[in-house]
């Protein structure tokens, strides 16, 4: 227990650590007081430095500012000054183009009056004469009328007819002589490109003809063709569709159909049975069959090889067999396959020398025959079966119309027709393409010939060109122009009432007199 003294002691000690510490708390506050106010004067200070100096940029920017601001005005009012310049420098040259220009029209404002003075004294001059001229002629018109008894209106009429009139057969000489010369000039250039075209393809002039005649190796081979009351030969020719004529001829059987392909097939089944020797109606539809298919597939490969040999790409596969088919037809012993390539490298090679498409014309060409695979199976003629053919398959309307008028039966549309027929024609009649027999031949020429030299005043004859063309030499002492002239006629007038002949025969009489000298 604390004694007073104690606690008095205790209690001073508590007053002055309470005052001490209200003392130190007040100094201690009073330096934050100060070390405050001193930040706070630095804070202020640093800010209005800053301020000061930002102050200073701000006015040292605006300067630099302004400063570029008039920079681009005086340069933007010096380039005005120069545009201003060159404006009145441009001005100043087209015043004084101008001022010359204006000199120049008053000089020839004045040449023009001068001008116009002179033709109006010239005007009046030519005027004066044409009324002098003018009673002149009114004065030598009026006794011409007198003495003719015409009006001035019936003289006028008079002489305008007679002038038309000369005009007309003058212009009707000119327009018949130049179609003479154009005439000549085309049939000749006509001439040259089809004799070039076929002088540049050499093609067979003949192609052997289907055959219908099987060999057998005995008459014993008859009797097993027949069969047992003639039951293989009635299996036979129902199965193929032919006639089978067995006669008394040794050695020979003769199969008899009007479709080509289907005698082919008939003959080469005939052929197999007599070399198999096994000859029954089931042996018979076998070999049938087979033989039946190994001709489809024949008949296709000659269309493919016909299109790759002729160049022509991308025919439908139904128009190369059809194409193909045409191997086994003939006409007048013409191989048709043979002749359609033969037409289509002609219309190829005259097509290209008068400006056309060659390809569309070789393609005409080789399928311009192409109904003759089916006109034994349809109706109409083979132009109208082929360009129907061609145009269920999609061909082009150029090739279409070409199979379709390639004997001129219908109105010519496109120049492509012209030129296959004309290659066809050309295919056809040339010498040697069509088989004819050495005697009948020889005789025809003959009988031109002869025909020729019976006339007074021929010398020679020859017949050319198949007999198409006769060529008579005239005597040039016997006979003069006139009468090589109707010598001419006469032989062609002959030609038609005694001979039977197709198409045409041109007779050209040569008369010709030649001197001969010899200097010794």
């Amino acid at each position: 227990m604390l004694t007073p003294t104690q606690v008095v002691i205790l209690f001073v000690a508590v007053v002055l650590a309470a005052g001490l510490t209200f003392f130190v708390v007040k100094f201690l506050d009073r330096l934050r007081k100060v070390d405050a106010e001193n930040a706070a004067k630095q804070i202020i200070e640093r800010a209005e430095r800053e301020a000061e100096n930002k102050r200073k940029e701000a006015e040292l920017t605006i300067k630099e500012r302004a400063l570029a601001q008039k920079a681009e005005t005086e340069k933007e009012l010096s380039k005005s000054r120069d545009d201003i310049r060159e404006r009145e420098r441009t001005l100043d040259k087209r015043q004084e183009l101008l001022g010359q220009q204006e000199d120049d029209l008053r000089k020839q404002q004045k040449m023009v009056e001068s001008n116009q003075r002179r033709l109006s004294e010239r005007l009046e001059d030519a005027n004066r004469r044409h009324e002098e001229l003018g009673k002149l002629l009114e004065m030598q018109r009026q006794p011409l009328h007198t003495i003719s008894g015409l009006s001035p209106g019936e003289a006028s009429k008079r002489l305008l007819d007679s002038l038309e009139q000369e005009l007309t057969q003058e212009m009707g000489s000119i327009i018949a002589r130049h179609e003479k010369r154009i005439a000549e000039v085309v049939e000749q250039k006509s001439r040259d490109m089809l004799l070039t075209a076929i002088q540049r393809y050499a093609a067979a002039h003949t192609a052997e003809s289907t055959t219908s005649t099987v060999d057998i190796p005995s008459d014993e081979m008859k009797g097993r063709i027949i069969g047992r009351e003639g039951r293989n030969i009635r299996t036979f020719e129902k199965v193929t569709g032919v006639d089978v004529i067995i006669d008394d001829t040794p050695g020979v059987v003769i199969v008899s159909g009007f479709d080509p392909v289907r005698r082919e097939i008939a003959r080469q089944t005939l052929n197999k049975l007599i070399a198999d020797g096994r000859i029954h109606p089931s042996r018979i539809e076998e070999i049938f069959n087979d033989t039946s298919k190994e001709i489809e597939v024949f008949i296709q490969k000659k269309g493919e090889e016909a299109a790759h040999e002729v160049g022509v790409h991308g025919v439908h596969p139904k128009v190369l067999y059809m194409l193909g088919r045409l191997h086994f037809r003939t006409s007048y012993s013409q191989n048709v396959l043979r002749h359609s390539i033969e037409v289509a490298f002609l219309s190829g090679m005259v097509a290209e020398m008068v400006g056309l498409d060659g390809d569309i014309a070789r393609r005409s060409g080789l399928l311009h025959d192409i109904g003759k695979a089916a006109d034994h199976e349809l109706e109409g003629g083979h132009p109208k079966i082929g360009a129907d053919i061609l145009k269920r398959h999609n061909e082009k309307p150029e090739i279409v119309h070409a199979a379709l008028g390639h004997h001129d039966e219908i109105i010519t549309e496109y120049p492509y027709t012209m030129v296959v027929a004309t290659a066809d024609a050309a295919s056809a009649s040339r010498p040697g393409a069509r088989r004819e027999s050495l005697e009948r031949y020889i005789k025809r020429m003959e009988e031109l010939e002869s025909i020729a030299c019976g006339f007074p005043g021929v010398e020679q004859a020859f017949a050319i060109q198949a007999g198409r063309e006769l060529r008579v030499i005239a005597s040039a002492k016997d006979t003069d122009d006139m009468k090589a002239a109707k010598i001419c006629r006469d032989i062609a007038k002959a030609f038609e009432e005694q001979l039977t002949y197709p198409g045409e025969i041109k007779v050209t009489v040569v008369r010709e007199t030649r001197a001969v000298e010899f200097a010794r």
